[in-house]
């Protein structure tokens, strides 16, 4: 389920005239531009772009060309922090062995053209330029090296290929693999570059592909792994844990079970269950259509509805001939009765979920019937000229019906048996749900009087009654938002806070909608240069001294502290690696979602009321 707003710039609405006379809460509504998402859009342009950042802070700090770095961030996940710590606690010849990271002092490993080379593969002698040399020192014949990449490669193992020396665990110069690969199979060349391109998005735990479908071929970065919903350039919003649809303040295993649960034939077994009985003979369920107890299939098998078991058709209204099951069996009742309870109990949450779906779908619709309200009460002679609070309630309401939605499910999950029952006594469970139902009734009422103010025809009204649906409408989405608010801290301090399994987390609420990415910068000319001199020094660079090697340790520390990148020339403390701030414009960007589409179909959650009524 997408919010009904969507759009291209990152714009909060502000209402300050519309909310004079309330109380604190509702600075919270009063919103003003936001200093930069952190969360960053990484399209196919910018992938490069991202990926060289994290490769050149690696190069510079620990002087190293672009494989060596490149092979250290895959075995950390990408993770700069984590490998920087590791160096710190562990030093660099661990950081180097565990990586497989293998750099040599000598400046120059090439071998000479004239000599003969004994490749202990094929047990073949074949000429210098015809066999290849890695950092580790093990030489063998290019035809065989070849090969072993092309394996490789076509296993999946294309970002850590390993030397075919045994035991050994250098990991392969990408630039020798690049060069012999493209030899004999170019197409099997580019899928290897693809691969230690694509290696940024899937070996990285901070940035995760887009699951819209079709996909729109973007992936989004974050800056901190936590449990968090985010909105994609294309419009898609979805968690960024488990990748399905936005779905607070379920958590990620709830909200599975929830869909799993909804989608397959679970509670149509537990119909068959409730209201029919096996054939003894052919086992298929029969439903009993009458009120004798002596129940016939259509394979011909006659049998008792009581017990099950098979009988004759000789019978009378108190007995059936030569059978008798009055004998009480407790185990089957209860097996029974449960499944009939556990049936209806979901079938309450479940159509308290269906209903506010339904009506989020319905009121979704409400965007032209709106505009076209505001427009005819713009043209009219009136005092009233800033009609913003309508949008802005639309919003509120949008959001609220979102967030008491997806409480059934979690509702259900959170008081029943199914994941908790060993987590709260009988007392304990029925405390929180009186607790969690009476939060939950308040925002299912209030949601309810806002949408009713929102379908008013404020176009036709006098302005006395206008300003009276208009005060109700400002004072109902204060309220609706603080209610999420206490919802959401509910859960997260008296219900799920109070677990000892720590499991189930859910994305914290947004008054603001769910945050939207913005596109990461692709003018990364500092960092190619930076590269490029990197790699053209890097013989100079192999000899560092003892010295300038505990500095460089020295710095590594600082830099964990106080993060800085070299972008343009210049040193930006405290900014994310691969991001830019919201006030740079060095260059366009190279995607935008189509604003015609969104306006289309839906508003924008973040644009002014003024730019909506205006499109």
């Amino acid at each position: 389920m997408e919010d009904s707003f969507s759009g291209d710039e990152d714009y909060y609405y502000s209402d300050r005239d519309s909310l004079d006379g309330l109380e604190n809460d509702e600075a919270d509504l009063q919103w003003v531009p936001p200093k930069g998402s952190s969360t960053k859009v990484i399209t196919r342009e910018s992938l490069l772009a991202a990926q060289k950042e994290d490769l050149r802070r690696v190069m510079e700090l620990l002087s190293l060309r672009e494989h060596h770095a490149r092979t250290l961030l895959i075995h950390y996940r990408w993770d700069v922090e984590k490998l920087l710590a590791v160096l710190v606690e562990n030093g660099k010849e661990s950081l180097f062995n565990e990586a497989g990271v293998t750099v040599i002092d000598d400046a120059d490993p090439m071998l000479p053209l004239s000599s003969m080379v004994m490749c202990d593969i094929c047990m073949e002698e074949v000429a210098g330029d015809k066999a290849t040399k890695m950092d580790c020192g093990h030489c063998f014949c290019n035809d065989c090296w070849t090969e072993h990449f092309i394996v490789k490669i076509n296993e999946g193992q294309s970002k850590r290929i390993r030397c075919m020396a045994h035991k050994c665990n250098a990991i392969c110069d990408e630039a020798v693999v690049r060069n012999l690969v493209s030899k004999k199979h170019p197409n099997l060349a580019e899928k290897f570059e693809r691969f230690l391109l694509e290696s940024f998005i899937e070996d990285n735990k901070m940035v995760k592909w887009c699951p819209s479908t079709p996909h729109c071929g973007n992936a989004i970065r974050v800056e901190e792994v936590e449990v968090c919903e985010v909105e994609c350039a294309c419009g898609a919003q979805f968690c960024f844990s488990c990748l399905s649809e936005a779905h607070s303040p379920c958590s990620c295993s709830m909200w599975d079970l929830w869909a799993k649960k909804c989608r397959d034939e679970s509670e149509t077994v537990n119909w068959i269950t409730v209201h029919t009985k096996p054939c003894p003979k052919c086992h298929k369920p029969v439903e009993k259509n009458g009120g004798c107890n002596l129940v016939s299939c259509i394979c011909g098998q006659a049998f008792c509805w009581l017990c099950g078991g098979a009988t004759g058709r000789d019978h009378t209204w108190s007995r059936i001939a030569g059978h008798s099951c009055g004998r009480y069996k407790e185990d089957k009742a209860k097996k029974t009765e449960r499944a009939k309870r556990e049936l209806y109990r979901y079938m309450h949450y479940h159509n308290r979920y269906k209903a506010h779906t339904d009506s989020f779908k319905l009121e979704s619709k409400l965007k032209e019937t709106v505009l076209e309200k505001v427009s005819i009460s713009e043209e009219r002679e009136s005092r009233l000229r800033d009609f913003s609070w309508v949008t802005n309630g639309l919003y509120r309401l949008f959001r609220s019906r979102r967030v008491l939605s997806y409480s059934y499910p979690f509702a259900f999950y959170m008081f029943g048996e199914e994941l908790f029952k060993d987590e709260m006594t009988d007392e304990e469970r029925e405390i929180k749900q009186h607790l969690f139902e009476d939060q939950q009734q308040q925002l299912e009422a209030n949601v309810e009087k806002l949408s009713k103010f929102l379908e008013e025809p404020f176009d036709q009204y006098p302005d006395d009654k206008v300003m009276e649906i208009r005060m109700q409408v400002i004072n109902l989405s204060v309220i609706t938002d603080t209610l999420c608010k206490k919802m959401y801290e509910c859960i997260e301090n008296d219900l799920l806070g109070c677990l000892q399994l720590g499991t189930h987390n859910i994305a914290r609420y947004q008054s603001k909608g769910i945050e939207r990415a913005s596109e990461l910068s692709t003018c990364w000319t500092s960092v190619n240069t930076t590269t490029d001199k990197r790699q053209r020094s890097d013989a100079d660079t192999s000899g560092t001294s003892l010295a300038s090697h505990q500095l460089g340790v020295a710095y590594l520390i600082k830099d964990v502290l106080t993060p800085c990148n070299a972008v343009g020339g210049t040193l930006e403390h405290d900014r994310p690696s691969g991001s830019r701030s919201s006030d740079d414009s060095g260059c366009s960007s190279q995607k935008r979602v189509r604003k015609e589409d969104c306006l289309s179909g839906r508003f924008d959650l973040n644009l002014p009321a003024e730019v909506i009524d205006r499109n």
